[in-house]
């Protein structure tokens, strides 16, 4: 039986069309009720701000919060490996009606005497914002005993999205950061990757080698301290736009800080960044060198990629991701396979998103704002979709429907960014695609 779509959702997913000028119903709350593929405020803000090795986290709500984001970034470090503890105050039924900030205060306390923070990061979860703790008051309470940085994380609420998180959890970090308090210098900060199986180190290791060094990496792998001297950088390299798209514009607001967008994620995207990022300094030797690395690298995986797309040709893919940069970057990097985009679409995409996904898809290609399972299984099975790109919600979809998938989410454990990332993505979508065992099904 054919499923239907609810009304409200008519306006949040189309096929494209040349032809047709349809604006998306993007950027919003889900639908009540619509199952959507979203994570929760709280979800947001704590895969942000999880990846800072030397923080800790106190989630002031219920266990079970705290069990949800337990390490739940892949996120490698190379100093401390403190963020992957998670902290609880465990908020039970005494607590919703007593309130919950004494015990808040004590956990604090707690991990004081126990661990010696230099910075707390406090959540509050959706009870929280329903019984009315006041968390910045106990922050602003445990900086003045213990001359530390408390910083709370407003992130309740129970009809927004993993989007509102991610502001939540900028704005904890420009709390962080405080006022610019030292000159600016030549070097940029890398904002929106998370070091997903080390990928900062390959980003960080290309600039490197064409002479750019990194003031701040925000926030795979890094540091409370480095993040403080971010303000100092001249330039903000944007690679997850949902995430950190925010965090630039309040820098460049604050601190004078202009900003590029970039990805790391294909060969087109790859190539444009580097060349964008070197040309950005207008130092002749940065450039030269930046040309030499992409000529390089290039030449020393072509044959490699070639041999994966004669296996991929012809076949169709359907894309569902985070925010819209990642999609519009898959879409490029499964053309250069030889692989058509069928389906596509985005928990946190905006309007100039899906203008950009419209232009680089062929007619007929479903795009869909903040979709559900339902949906999901609807248009693969229409578009005759063999393979889902998506994260660890979607996975058990794919499966049931008996075709491939890919995990492009945070709990991967192989890095798919830069050139070598090209080829690890190239070898994972043939080895699901290709596998023998849809032969069996």
């Amino acid at each position: 039986m054919e499923s239907k779509l609810l009304k409200e959702r008519e306006d949040s997913i189309c096929y494209n069309s040349k032809n047709k000028n349809k604006k998306m119903k993007c950027d919003g709350n889900s639908v009540s009720g619509s199952v959507s593929q979203r994570a929760c405020v709280y979800c947001g803000a704590r895969v942000v701000l999880n990846p800072i090795t030397d923080a800790f986290h106190v989630v002031h709500g219920p266990i079970g919060c705290a069990a949800y984001t337990w390490d739940i970034r892949g996120s490698l470090s190379s100093d401390s490996e403190n963020y992957r503890n998670s902290y609880s105050t465990d908020i039970r039924e005494k607590d919703v009606i007593f309130g919950g900030e004494k015990k808040l205060a004590a956990a604090i306390d707690e991990i004081v005497a126990e661990h010696s923070p230099k910075v707390i990061f406090v959540y509050s979860t959706c009870i929280v914002g329903v019984i009315g703790d006041d968390i910045e008051a106990v922050c602003r309470a445990a900086e003045s005993k213990y001359q530390i940085r408390v910083i709370p994380v407003k992130a309740p609420g129970f009809s927004g999205n993993k989007a509102v998180g991610y502001r939540a959890a900028c704005n904890a970090l420009l709390n962080l950061m405080g006022e610019k308090n030292a000159p600016t210098v030549k070097g940029i900060n890398i904002l929106g990757d998370f070091n997903l199986a080390g990928e900062m180190w390959i980003i960080k290791n290309y600039l490197r080698r064409i002479g750019i060094s990194v003031v701040a990496r925000i926030t795979g792998d890094s540091t409370c301290e480095e993040i403080k001297k971010a303000p100092a950088a001249n330039l903000n390299i944007v690679q997850c736009a949902g995430s950190m798209h925010y965090l630039a514009n309040q820098m460049k607001e604050k601190f004078g800080t202009p900003y590029i967008n970039v990805s790391f994620l294909g060969l087109q995207d790859i190539k444009a960044s580097l060349t964008n990022i070197a040309e950005f300094t207008k130092n002749e030797d940065i450039i030269r060198k930046a040309k030499e690395l992409i000529l390089t690298e290039e030449k020393e995986i072509e044959d490699i990629l070639n041999y994966y797309k004669k296996r991929l040709s012809g076949k169709k893919v359907a894309i569902y991701v985070g925010g819209g940069f990642k999609a519009i970057s898959l879409i490029k990097q499964f053309r250069e396979l030889g692989v058509e985009t069928v389906m596509v679409g985005t928990q946190t995409g905006k309007q100039e998103d899906y203008d950009i996904i419209k232009e680089l898809t062929s007619e007929g290609t479903v795009i869909l704002d903040d979709t559900n399972p339902a949906e999901l299984e609807k248009f693969i099975l229409e578009k005759k979709a063999d393979i889902l790109v998506g994260g660890v919600k979607e996975r058990p979809l794919a499966y049931k429907l008996g075709i491939a998938f890919c995990d492009h989410n945070h709990e991967r454990k192989h890095a798919l960014c830069g050139f070598e990332g090209a080829v690890n993505f190239a070898k994972e979508i043939d080895l699901t695609i290709n596998s023998p065992v849809w032969k069996l099904i």
